[in-house]
Formats: C-alpha cells, sequence, structure tokens
C-alpha cells in the first residue's frame, strides 16, 4: 500500500542482537529491495489484476513518484463512480413504483410446489427480491450466484408474486436457446396456475409472436421470455412490474439501461453467474443491492476431476461408461480447424456413438439445432469449442474431456467445468494435456489447482481472482477497470469504499498507522514446526491480523489443532501481535531496544497517562522530544522485555 508493486523473493531468516527474526524480501524496479518484517504481513497484499506469462505486470519503484500518481487518479476515478451511484441510489430511492402486496396463500402453493428443498441461501435470496417488491421504491437488485445454485427458482418467484397481483413480467435473456430452456422451465412451474407464458424469438413463427403482441398490449399474457426482441420499440405491456435480466454471461449493460430507461418505475431483477465478491459487496453496500447464493444444492456433487496426459484409449472408455448409463458427453477441443477431424477420430473409436460438431464460427440458427438435439437426447457427444460456457443447461451431460486444458485461464475451466454434474448423477471431468509436452509452470499449477478445487461452488471459495476482476469490471464499468489494474484489485476496493463512505457523510473510519515493534527477541515460525512456506506465510499473516486476546486465543487453538504445540519463537510473535495493536491504539508508530532502554515513539500524549507510568516505573522512564518524540524506558537484565513493555501499554492505556 506504501511502497507500491513488487515480487516476492521469499522469506529470509536475519539474526540481529542476538534474536532470529523471519523478514519478507519484496523486490522492486530497478533490482531495489525491502525487507518486511513478519509482524507487518498485514501491510502487504497480493497484487490481484490481470496479468499473463506474455504481459507481467510493471513493478513500481522504491520511492518513485509513479505509485502515488496511480493511487490519485485511481481516487478521483473512485471518487467519480461513487457520485454516479449515489446518484442513481438517490434518484432511485425518491421514485416511486409499485408495491406489492405481501404475499398470499396461492404464493405459498407455488413454492410448496418447488420439487427440491430449498437452500438456507435461496430462501433468504427469494425474501429479499420479495421485500423489495413489496417497498414503494423501484427494486435493482442484482442476484449473484455459481452455476447451477438455483437463481432461476428465485426469479420464478418473483415473477410469480408479479403475475399473481395481475402485473405483467418480461424476462430477457441473451440468447434464443437461453429463452426456450427458461420458458421450458417456466411453462412446467406455472403449470395448473392461471398464469400465461409465452416466448419471443426467433423460434416463433410471426403468426404467434403477433398473437404474443396483442397479448401482452391487452394485458392477458402476463409473462414474456425472449432475447432483445422484448426490446423493440412495437411491444407495448398493458402493465409491467417487473423486469428480469439473465445476463447469465456478456448481456450488454447498454440494453439493460435502455430498459431501465423506457421503465423508470419498475423493479428490476438482474442474474449473473460471475460471483462478485463479498470486499466488493460490502465496498458498495448501501450503493448497489446483491444478493448472494453460495450454498450448493443438496443432491448435487461436486465434479470428479482427472488431470491426465491425451489418451484416446482410456477416454473412449471413459465415454463408453457414461453413454452405457444413458448421460451424455462434451468433448472440448477448442480449434475450429481439427474439430472435424476430432469427430472423425472419435467416431472410429466409438462407431455406435451419434455425434455432433458445434463452434462459434456456425451461424445462430445452426447452433441452436444442435443445442436442440442435444437436450431432446439425439446426440450422444457433442464436440465443441468453448461456446458450451455460455451454452445451455443440459442435465443429462455428466462427462467432460477438455483437450490442451494447460492453455485455459482457471476461471475458464471453472466454468466450463461447471457445464457439467449439473443433475444428482456424479459428473467426471478429465482435464487433459498433450503427450510428451513440457508444461509451463503457470499451467501445472492452474491443473494442480482445479483438481484440488472440486468442492462445489469453489467458485466463490477460491482465489477466482480473474473472474472475481470480471464480476468486479461487470459492476463498475470498463472505463473504470484501468483504474483497478494499474493499483491492484484490493486497493481499489479499500479506495473505493473510502470514497463511497466520505459521499455518503460517513466519513471513513481510519484505521490506525502501522507501529514496527522492532525488539532482540526470538519471534519467528521454526522451519520444523510448519514446514510449507506458503502455509507458514498464511499462519504469518494471521498473526499480524491479531487485535484481541480472542484474535490470539483462536490463532494458538488453530495451532494447536493443525500443527500441535507452538514453540516458545512462535509464542514471542503472538505477544508481539497483541503488544503491536495495544500500542497503534495508543498513536504509537515504533517500539524499538536501544542497548538497556525501550524506546516507544509517539504521536501524542495523554500527561495523565504519563504521570501513572512514571509512578509505575519511578526512576526508569525519561520522555524526550528531540527530533521524533518518544518514551525511554530503562531494561534491568533480569527484566523480562516482552512483560515490561506489556506493562507500560497497559499504564497508558489506563
Amino acid at each position: 500500500a506504501v511502497h507500491g508493486i513488487g515480487v516476492f523473493d521469499g522469506v529470509t531468516r536475519l539474526e540481529a542482537g542476538g534474536a532470529i527474526k523471519d523478514y519478507i524480501k519484496i523486490r522492486y524496479d530497478k533490482r531495489d529491495v525491502l525487507y518486511v518484517p513478519v509482524t507487518q504481513l498485514d501491510q502487504v497484499t497480493k497484487y490481484i489484476g490481470p496479468h499473463s506469462d506474455d504481459r507481467p505486470v510493471k513493478l513500481s519503484r522504491l520511492g518513485g513518484a509513479d505509485w502515488e500518481k496511480a493511487k490519485s487518479r485511481a481516487r478521483g476515478a473512485a471518487k467519480d463512480i461513487a457520485k454516479q451511484l449515489i446518484a442513481l441510489y438517490t434518484k432511485r430511492a425518491s421514485a416511486t413504483g409499485h408495491a406489492f402486496a405481501a404475499d398470499d396463500d396461492l404464493q405459498q402453493d407455488f413454492a410448496a410446489r418447488f420439487p427440491y428443498e430449498e437452500t438456507s441461501d435461496q430462501l433468504r435470496c427469494i425474501d429479499q427480491v420479495k421485500a423489495d417488491m413489496e417497498s414503494p421504491h423501484p427494486m435493482d437488485r442484482l442476484l449473484c450466484g455459481d452455476v447451477g445454485f438455483g437463481k432461476t427458482e428465485v426469479a420464478l418467484r418473483a415473477a410469480f408474486k408479479c403475475a399473481a397481483e395481475g402485473k405483467q413480467c418480461a424476462v430477457l435473456v441473451p440468447t434464443t436457446i437461453l429463452a426456450l430452456q427458461h420458458y421450458q422451465t417456466a411453462k412446467a412451474r406455472f403449470d395448473g396456475f392461471p398464469i400465461d407464458v409465452r416466448m419471443l424469438s426467433r423460434f416463433v413463427p410471426m403468426a404467434e409472436q403477433k398473437k404474443t403482441f396483442a397479448g401482452l398490449k391487452r394485458g392477458s399474457v402476463e409473462v414474456v421470455i425472449g432475447t432483445h426482441r422484448i426490446l423493440t420499440r412495437d411491444l407495448q405491456f398493458r402493465n409491467l412490474g417487473l423486469i428480469i435480466v439473465d445476463e447469465e454471461q456478456r448481456f450488454g449493460v447498454e440494453q439493460k439501461e435502455k430498459l431501465k430507461e423506457r421503465f423508470p418505475d419498475v423493479d428490476v431483477l438482474t442474474l449473473t453467474a460471475t460471483p462478485i465478491p463479498r470486499t466488493l459487496n460490502m465496498a458498495m453496500s448501501g450503493v448497489r443491492d446483491m444478493s448472494t447464493l453460495e450454498e450448493a444444492p443438496q443432491d448435487r456433487h461436486p465434479v470428479q476431476t482427472y488431470v491426465l496426459e491425451h489418451n484416446w484409449g482410456l477416454l473412449a472408455q471413459a465415454i463408453r461408461a457414461e453413454l452405457k448409463r444413458g448421460g451424455q458427453v462434451y468433448y472440448l477441443h477448442n480449434r475450429v480447424e481439427g474439430i472435424h477431424k476430432t469427430a472423425a477420430k472419435l467416431q472410429e473409436l466409438l462407431p455406435d456413438a451419434r455425434i455432433g460438431v458445434g463452434h462459434g464460427k456456425m451461424r445462430e440458427d445452426e447452433l441452436s439445432e444442435i443445442w436442440r438435439r442435444l437436450l431432446e437426447g439425439e446426440l450422444d457427444i457433442l464436440i465443441c469449442t468453448t461456446i458450451i460456457e455460455t451454452g445451455v443447461d443440459v442435465p443429462n451431460v455428466n462427462t467432460l474431456v477438455i483437450e490442451d486444458a494447460d492453455r485455459f485461464g482457471l476461471s475458464q475451466l471453472h466454468q466450463i467445468r461447471g457445464r457439467v454434474g449439473r443433475s444428482a448423477r456424479r459428473a467426471s471431468a478429465y482435464l487433459t494435456f498433450r503427450r510428451g509436452k513440457e508444461l509451463t509452470d503457470v499451467a501445472s499449477r492452474r491443473l494442480a489447482a482445479i483438481r484440488e478445487y472440486t468442492q462445489f461452488g469453489s467458485g466463490f471459495a477460491i482465489a477466482m481472482r480473474d473472474l472475481e476482476l470480471r464480476g468486479a469490471g461487470n459492476i463498475i464499468g470498463a472505463q473504470q477497470s484501468g483504474h483497478m489494474e494499474a493499483v491492484g484489485y484490493e486497493m481499489y476496493l479499500r479506495i473505493l469504499e473510502e470514497a463511497v463512505c466520505e459521499l455518503k457523510g460517513e466519513g471513513h473510519v481510519e484505521t490506525a498507522a502501522p507501529c514496527l515493534i522492532d525488539l532482540p527477541e526470538d519471534a519467528h515460525i521454526p522451519d520444523g514446526y510448519i514446514r510449507s512456506v506458503p502455509q507458514r506465510l498464511g499462519i504469518y499473516r494471521r498473526i499480524a491480523e491479531i487485535h484481541t486476546q480472542a484474535d490470539a486465543d483462536d490463532v494458538t487453538d488453530e495451532l494447536i489443532d493443525r500443527f500441535g504445540e507452538p514453540p516458545e519463537a512462535l509464542m514471542g510473535l503472538i505477544k508481539i501481535a497483541l503488544l503491536r495493536a495495544a500500542a497503534e491504539s495508543l498513536g504509537m508508530t515504533e517500539i524499538r531496544r536501544d542497548n538497556n532502554r525501550l524506546l516507544m515513539f509517539l504521536t501524542e500524549l495523554d500527561p495523565i497517562r504519563f504521570r501513572a507510568l512514571t509512578e509505575r516505573f519511578t526512576g526508569r522512564v525519561t520522555l524526550s522530544a528531540k527530533g521524533k518524540t518518544h518514551i525511554a524506558l530503562r531494561i534491568f537484565p533480569q527484566d523480562n522485555q516482552l512483560a515490561v513493555l506489556k506493562a507500560a501499554l497497559d499504564e497508558l492505556r489506563g
């Protein structure tokens, strides 16, 4: 946060004054190096931003002005977005829309007919959406949920609430095939209720479309699901009450804004599969209404993931096993040129299989036909490019093979893998790489990560950082993303949160300036206690974030559970973390040892508390205002310096 972007260069152990300590070595531009004591590790955050092997991140210069410039530019940009958001929010809060009545028996009956058990997350999100609809202000809620976490049911409950009160609901989706899928789901869910659901897309004959147009104008059609056909000016609603935008991915922000301009007093619910991290949610709290689904439905299993060298015999065996149990398969070959050759090879290995090919260079009607055949079970295997990323939900596809998986980004692999395992059946994903190919370090780490994080909902749980960036980009807009890139995601969030608080007149709560404690005291984690460097760094960070005795107890308990009884040097580290928190609350900036004296540098001093300190340590305390103001406290050879420091800080805090 202070010096800018550098490269982590390992943990260095240094001995000073007879004590051993660990430091984090950070390398900056022009070979500048900075050693950060592990007790200050909370001041170091991982840079999160778009970068790749061929486009590395630009490092900052120690003491250079570039970093401060980037931060101030990001501050200006964050202020702009905060202003826009707050203006939008204020306008919306002052606008009056339709306040829906509370749920009645009909809605209870509709909820009871849901064939699955709702997750607690789903119930919370449904309550939030319904509360928004019942308020007199127009709703503008964003519903985020990993693929398959039940966003559709939350949206259908809102659509039903709207239709049950005699108002109309429009569902806007990005592709014709998704319109068909949502239409089929809604039709099945609304079956037995007096609600007319229609679809508008190129698949619907013109005569049928005209009837839908007339029904919407007259008010006899309650729910319409469609692509941008819904946006045409000649489509008129009698009584529109709710717009649901499924921007599953890539739906134009402009189209959504157009809708809001046309119907400023109508409730809007937007669904997205891009995870919006909690941190971003907090940074924008009170400015954007967000609901997040983070819990997997009960009957879903994580996808069994295998990372292996490409082997036709083994893959044919896996595909055969899937087809035998009546399932279907995605085979991902991401180069259009060789896709038909691959299809021929598979057909040779599996002569009875019905194989289809789908890629982005096909016309939309050809692609839609392929999806339809897959959905209706006319195809066993779909050989395709990454078009499945934004594709349709086909619950019967439960085996996925990816060729050259090492070429994909982590978030893309995660998203593609989310396309299988959409039913109660156990699904498998085979991530393959070329025989004899040397994997780059980045690629093998990526594949190891995806194999490790097979648990469900890991789209939210793990560092799906490029996904988070995409999610953040969706919310803050393209022109802001550059600033986020310049200072890194976490720094940008901190700046954004400050800007929002400032404009809302809440005045950002300033966190205490960090205090550096540098004492000749063994304070490190011995290598033999925690062997893995990443684990050791994780624990160092946990210790650096200790603020209270309760925090310290939590960390100690965790250490005992995971690694056994903590050694003395590690307990010293925890004691120093607690002392640092106490010193920061007193406005101290540094505590260090100078021969037989403890020096405590501070910005302000309470004279009454200082008197109490001098009475406690008679004849041992002096106050110096030369250079930086500090208190000097004499230490005797028999003293335990940490115990003396704790007693001194207790006196100063009162």
